[in-house]
């Protein structure tokens, strides 16, 4: 059987082509009758019994009516046998097949106003609450279908209308009342699992409002963290990871939630697993960076970087460093989020060695980078910036003391070897900075206008950030007084034909920018440090 189904090779036709001599193949059984293709015959008879339809105001109103009616039926056979099912079975197929027809609406978004007005939303969204979770999951995939973002795009309008009318009529709170009565140890329950985290993220995509309200109204975290901390990779851990950081990433009441729901936890032991293994294949690879993704987000408020700290947080991510695995960099930026003005996860960094993990990074040596990573070059300079963040948090932080001491003898030690490698980060992005300001320059002349928002905010894209940050830390450097450190620094600054001015031209841009997001005390506050910095400059 096999052997008949194998292509042939090309070689093979050498010794029969052209051989016009060749019996023909004896006639198929479906066109033995008189030379007719009965398949086709059969096909045909089927398209004009079940004809395409023109999707119009007529067609919308005749596929609400035909589903009302078969739900009004089905709920009648339902009441009337409750215990009878075979009484109320072909009720049910009858509605199965209706929902399936509703489905061909998804190829005119712009009649969505039109089903809400005729109120069929509510109809529909009560389903997700059948007692046949056949009728539930069919309802799913509808909806999932209906709030597509290929269906939506360019269709802004009718897709918020029919959004915030499933949203009026609970189709949040029944789509994840519907999920905590999936099992993934069924395969169509798997299946529908994932359309239900499908047409939440596309309900968020309409409507960003959603990413609050679903967690305010239904027990969606919850599930997630239950979900994630499963141990086998597989589909839905991937989407469970990916919708976490989706309702973390641009909320500071989610990233609160979950951290009030021992959310920092659950994503500290869900990471845990990849502490001294990769992941071992681009699905499960996405899936982790998605956690780390969360888990950053969930840094964000203060009282998530306590927790972090309590469950041993900084601990791991420099287990996760030392292994040099996949998990390497993220453990960087999740470290860089935990420090970011909070002087505890500093200090907890300082007491259990992170120096020692971080500055042969810091100083770029190829033997502390992963050698699988794709992108080397794009990888290596993500690091970079992380580091240099991470080495601004920690002098932030640690203002006296001896951890203080520790951390300035590192820039000593090996004759300043590491002011010497900020001085070439200096150099590298300062270049890649004024490339951009002379763009700029090319533009005006070219009568092409930028504003200085917008110049500023392109600067920052070619690297300014990391400059600054650079130019901050050279700033606690130069304060300690130190005789060698400030010895180096002025040397450097010889070498490169720069001057200290250079180095307060770029503070004194990144304190007329520092922006009050955190309240106007911690911006005076920021802009006195820095006001600091260029004085003693």
């Amino acid at each position: 059987m096999e052997a008949a189904k194998r292509k042939r090779n090309p070689a093979e036709y050498e010794d029969d082509e052209y051989d016009t001599f060749k019996q023909p193949p004896p006639p198929s059984s479906a066109t033995a009758n008189g030379g007719i293709d009965l398949s086709l015959l059969e096909a045909l008879e089927k398209s004009q019994q079940n004809p395409v339809e023109v999707l119009d105001i007529k067609t919308v109103k005749k596929l609400v009516l035909a589903f009302e009616r078969r739900l009004k039926e089905n709920i009648a056979a339902r009441l009337k046998y409750p215990d009878q099912p075979e009484k109320f079975a072909d009720s049910e197929v009858e509605l199965h097949e209706e929902i399936e027809k509703l489905k061909i609406l998804a190829g005119g978004p712009e009649f969505y106003p039109e089903l809400v007005n005729l109120g069929t939303i509510a109809s529909i969204t009560s389903l997700l609450n059948h007692e046949n979770t056949d009728i539930a999951i069919d309802v799913v995939g509808l909806l999932q279908d209906l709030t597509d973002e290929d269906v939506l795009e360019d269709n802004d309008e009718p897709a918020q209308i029919l959004v915030d009318s499933l949203v009026e009529n609970n189709s949040l709170e029944l789509l994840v009342q519907l999920l905590g009565k999936m099992s993934d140890s069924d395969p169509d329950e798997s299946a529908a699992i994932y359309s239900i985290l499908a047409t939440v993220e596309n309900f968020i995509e309409v409507k960003p409002s959603v990413a609050e309200l679903v967690c305010e109204r239904t027990k969606l975290m919850k599930w997630l963290l239950t979900r994630i901390k499963v141990r086998e990779f597989d589909g839905n851990k991937q989407y469970a990871s990916e919708i976490l950081a989706i309702l973390l990433q641009s909320s500071t009441v989610n990233q609160k939630r979950l951290g009030q729901l021992n959310g920092v936890d659950a994503l500290l032991q869900a990471v845990a697993m990849y502490k001294s293994k990769d992941p071992k294949t681009p699905d499960e690879e996405e899936m982790v960076e998605n956690l780390f993704d969360a888990l950053c987000c969930l840094l964000m408020p203060l009282e998530n970087k306590e927790k972090f700290v309590k469950s041993e947080g900084v601990e791991l991510m420099i287990i996760i460093m030392n292994q040099k695995k996949m998990c390497y960099g993220s453990a960087i930026r999740a470290l860089d989020f935990a420090m970011t003005n909070y002087p505890p996860a500093c200090e907890r960094f300082v007491d259990v060695m992170g120096l020692k993990t971080a500055f042969p990074a810091f100083m770029g040596k190829a033997s502390q980078l992963p050698l699988s990573k794709k992108n080397k070059k794009r990888y290596k300079e993500e690091l970079e910036e992380r580091l240099v963040s991470l080495v601004a948090s920690l002098f932030g932080g640690i203002l006296r003391g001896s951890r203080r001491d520790r951390l300035l003898s590192k820039f000593v030690e090996n004759e300043c070897e590491k002011i010497d490698r900020l001085m070439e980060l200096y150099m590298r992005y300062s270049n890649r900075v004024k490339l951009e300001s002379e763009r700029f320059d090319q533009l005006e002349l070219d009568d092409l206008e930028m504003d200085e928002d917008e110049k500023y905010n392109r600067k920052l894209e070619a690297g300014l950030y990391t400059l600054q940050l650079i130019a901050v830390i050279l700033g606690h450097l130069w304060t300690s007084e130190h005789p060698r450190i400030r010895a180096r620094i002025d040397l450097l600054l010889k070498q490169q034909k720069l001057t200290k001015q250079d180095v307060k031209d770029i503070l004194q841009e990144y304190h007329d920018n520092i922006g009050d997001l955190e309240g106007p005390e911690e911006k005076e506050r920021g802009q006195s440090k820095i006001q600091r910095f260029i004085s003693s400059f």
